[in-house]
């Protein structure tokens, strides 16, 4: 018995029409897969400010004395600031390296490290700083003896923490937080009298 002929080869136009058809599944999945990544990076994943809170200021160390022999003043000021940093996003916030600043009419006079971390999702880490205010730079201050005869001591904190929010791992947000709070000290009784805090987060 003879073995029946092959089938015809299919016509040139459904070959066509064919890969055209596969062509246009994978586009439309490509498409269906974006628009995905886009509405959850924009809702679930969207981008949020880290907090950086000022959980309290406390004045570990105060001491000062008038030098009348130099006509001049020794002061040593150290302060315990705890503060915390939120992470609210749906992914990890990784953070470098900073310092907060203890500053003295726009003048710093104090620096405390803040080594680079990374924050989980939805957590938040605490930090305990001591910040402690360079003598040196502060007695040279010309406004200093008239603060201390008033009896208050004004100084300021200042942070500024900069990390990176991957959404998706594939896109990259840049998130800057500052925190101000300025504090008074009273000299008499060596006690944080006033401290008031604003915060501000930038994308």
């Amino acid at each position: 018995m003879a073995p029946s002929p092959p089938p015809p080869p299919p016509p040139p136009q459904t070959s066509r029409k064919r890969r055209r058809n596969i062509c246009l599944v994978v586009i439309a999945v490509i498409l269906g897969l974006v628009l995905l990544m886009v509405i959850l990076g924009l809702t679930v994943f969207k981008a949020k400010h880290p907090v950086t809170t000022v959980n309290s200021v406390a004045l570990k160390d105060f001491d000062f004395s008038l030098n009348l022999a130099k006509l001049g003043v020794n002061l040593n000021v150290t302060l315990d600031v705890n503060l915390s940093i939120k992470n609210p996003n749906k992914v990890g916030f990784k953070y470098t390296n900073t310092s907060a600043l203890l500053n003295y009419r726009g003048q710093v006079v104090g620096e405390a490290p803040l080594p680079a971390s990374k924050i989980p999702s939805d957590q938040s880490v605490t930090m305990n700083l001591t910040l402690t205010v360079l003598a040196d730079r502060l007695i040279s201050n010309s406004n200093l003896y008239s603060d201390i005869i008033s009896g208050t001591l004004p100084l300021s904190a200042f942070t500024r923490v900069a990390g990176k929010v991957y959404i998706l791992k594939i896109i990259k947000i840049h998130v800057v937080s500052y925190t101000t709070c300025d504090i008074n000290i009273d000299v008499l009784n060596r006690s944080v009298t006033k401290q008031t805090c604003q915060y501000k987060t930038k994308l």
